[in-house]
Parts: C-alpha cells; structure tokens; sequence
C-alpha cells in the first residue's frame, strides 16, 4: 500500500462539478493499494496516519497528531501512485491492484479512520475527481506500508 501524505488547512474534491468531501484542518490522504496488500497493510497504514506527529505544537514544533488535533481526513484512492515510468515515456500501472481488489481494501482504510474518530471525507472510487488543497506547512509525506 501506499500513501501520498498532505497536511492541509482545508481540502475538498469535485466529481462532475459537485462537491463530494471537504475538510478543514487535516490530511488529505492520495490512497493507492498493490496487488499483494490486504488487510493488514491496511491495519498499518491507519495506524501509522492517525499517530504521525506532523502538526505543530505551542512551540511550532511538529508533535502533534491528526488525534491530538482533532483534525479531518480526505482519502482519494490514487492507482497512479503505483505508476512505473522507468521504460518509456507511458506509464504502467500494472503494478496497481485490480479495482475490485482495490475498492474494498480503500473502504476498509476509510472505515478504520472513521473508527479511531477521524471524521473521513471520500472522493468517489474510480471517478474523475478535481482535488482542491491548501498545504499546510507545505508538509508532504510519501508512505509506504512494511
């Protein structure tokens, strides 16, 4: 599994010009899932996003976590985060898991956030999506699951 990480003061996500999520305070999480992960890559991955200590504390100091903020998530699945571009100028997404592999393991990530009390926003799985953010910091994390 991996993760495109953003600390963001608001983000939100467009699909045929609605707004379908938006946050304030938070993280916008770009959700990408290989087609070896399961369950307990994502078991990690919540883990590892809910307790990352990357917004500032009273001294400005990154030690706070998304639970000790109170802060949103915005999860986008994102199968181009597994996009190999090392042969040609095309990139392969073979890499990527099938989307009815994917679809239920992106579900399954939203709803272990929303159970640690991350109020969770989603794009829609497979659509078109716009993604509107405003970094925070800029504070971005790249995160891939053991």
């Amino acid at each position: 599994m991996k993760l495109v990480l953003q600390r963001v003061s608001e983000a939100s996500v467009r699909v045929d010009g609605e707004v379908v999520g938006a946050i304030g305070t938070g993280l916008l999480l770009l959700v990408g899932v290989g087609p070896e992960d399961g369950e307990p890559e994502v078991d990690w991955m919540v883990k590892k996003v809910v307790n990352l200590r990357i917004f500032p504390d009273d001294e400005g100091r990154m030690n706070l976590s998304l639970l000790d903020v109170g802060g949103a998530a915005l999860a986008i699945s994102q199968f181009t985060l597994f996009g190999d571009c090392r042969k040609g100028r095309r990139p392969s997404f073979v890499g990527a898991a099938p989307p009815e592999r994917a679809e239920p393991l992106y579900a399954r990530f939203c709803d272990l956030l929303a159970a640690q009390g991350v109020r969770v926003e989603r794009g829609v799985f497979g659509a078109d999506m716009k993604v509107g953010l405003v970094n925070d910091g800029p504070v971005t994390l790249a995160l891939d699951s053991p």
